[in-house]
């Protein structure tokens, strides 16, 4: 219902927009930031395909560029004009061979798209800045002024819209969430005031927008690049980091730990789903998979910032927790293990998987010997060991000072761990 609203509100304003008069003189820089869209979607279409190699990246198109320039310099109707031809090019060059963007999902982002806009090319005619530009006639701060609304009224529309759905389907922790992590809000900024660039150019002369297809390009690329390296860090199942990358981290924060005075510590848990193996064989590995991304959410809930969380291998995690002294590591686990208690997950039949549990081991140092990360995850292993062989659904902390390492310790159920 939500996304068929959006919908209709967007074909009723894109009626409206249309009884806006196009003055002769429009049809060119309309024509020119169409062309220059086009051939930026055109050049980085083999970014696209990289990306569609590995589909769990977010999709970037950065066609704010071009669309929040088109709202500042054009009427409404060639302004909603140009977000959708920019749309349906970038669904006949890339999203109709995407089986992840379907048809109803680019009608949308559509949708939105031409609201944030005609929101930003309201502020632009409210505040006289298109009249000024389209007649030469810049006034320095009252224009910034004008430009700066107008990117910030297509970035609330767009966030709010947006947001919307993620509260909707994703259920985030909170409404700051909802509105997007900093890094891509920065992304969306600089898209903004790249376009703003874009509009003052046009509006001197349109032919001065083709350079920026280059720097367009560029910045595709630049974040892509990004993507991948974000992917090769993140555990695919669980969105957490992947072994490799937290043993990196950890060796890195440990180190650092190490060259403080003394009185610094680092604490080291190893957690383990109880009884993960039955929920495979019952419910299949695809339910299993579903659980652990619950629980990953879960665990992610408690930890603090700046704490290093991993999925370790199979259904063990890791978390690193620098400066926490042995009683605040033994409050953040207890709160890990009720939290786990809350989880529920969709079965596949009509059912919920509940009642999970985790077994957790405690490795704080100096309160152990070892100052290694191997010693380390030895004492929070055998540590972990010992909660599950008094029971599970528990938390255990590796105590006292040894002069011989800790063991890890074999366990049944994880074969060939």
């Amino acid at each position: 219902m939500y996304v068929l609203s959006v919908d209709l509100l967007a074909v009723v304003a894109v009626v409206a927009s249309a009884a806006w008069p196009v003055p002769a003189d429009a049809w060119t820089p309309f024509a020119v930031l169409a062309g220059c869209a086009a051939l930026h979607l055109h050049c980085s279409r083999w970014i696209e395909r990289i990306r569609r190699d590995h589909s769990h990246l977010p999709h970037v198109d950065l066609c704010s560029i071009w669309i929040v320039a088109g709202a500042i310099v054009l009427p409404p109707s060639l302004a909603v004009a140009l977000v959708v031809s920019i749309y349906a090019h970038r669904w006949w060059v890339v999203g109709r061979w995407d089986a992840s963007r379907p048809p109803h999902r680019n009608v949308f982002t559509t949708s939105m798209m031409v609201l944030a806009a005609l929101a930003a090319s309201a502020v632009a005619g409210v505040t006289g800045l298109r009249d000024r530009l389209g007649a030469h006639r810049p006034e320095g701060w009252l224009d910034l002024v004008g430009l700066v609304g107008a990117g910030t009224a297509q970035w609330l529309v767009n966030t709010a819209l947006v947001g919307a759905v993620i509260l909707l389907t994703v259920r985030p922790r909170s409404l700051k969430d909802a509105a997007g992590s900093p890094s891509d809000n920065l992304l969306e900024a600089g898209q903004l005031a790249l376009g703003a660039f874009v509009a003052l150019a046009v509006a001197s002369w349109p032919g001065f927008a083709v350079p920026m297809v280059v720097a367009a390009v560029a910045l595709h690329r630049t974040v892509l690049i990004h993507q991948l390296e974000l992917a090769a860090r993140t555990d695919a199942k669980t969105g957490l980091l992947n072994a490799e990358a937290w043993h990196l981290q950890a060796r890195v924060e440990l180190d650092r730990t190490r060259r403080q005075p003394p009185g610094a510590t680092v604490g080291l848990f190893m957690v383990d789903v109880d009884h993960f193996k039955d929920i495979n064989d019952t419910h299949g590995h695809q339910i299993g998979d579903a659980v652990l991304r619950r629980i990953a959410v879960a665990l992610g809930g408690v930890v603090r910032r700046g704490d290093a969380l991993g999925r370790f291998g199979g259904e063990e995690f890791a978390v690193l927790l620098p400066s926490v002294e042995r009683a605040e590591a033994l409050a953040i686990a207890e709160r890990m293990r009720r939290q786990v208690h809350e989880v529920v997950a969709d079965d596949g039949e009509g059912g919920t998987v509940g009642g999970l549990t985790v077994s957790i081991g405690i490795a704080v140092w100096p309160d152990v010997a070892e100052d290694t990360l191997e010693g380390l995850l030895a004492a929070a292993d055998a540590a972990l060991y010992e909660a599950k062989r008094q029971g599970r659904d528990q938390v255990r902390v590796a105590g006292g000072h040894r002069r011989n390492r800790w063991l890890p310790a074999a366990r049944s159920e994880h074969p060939g761990t």
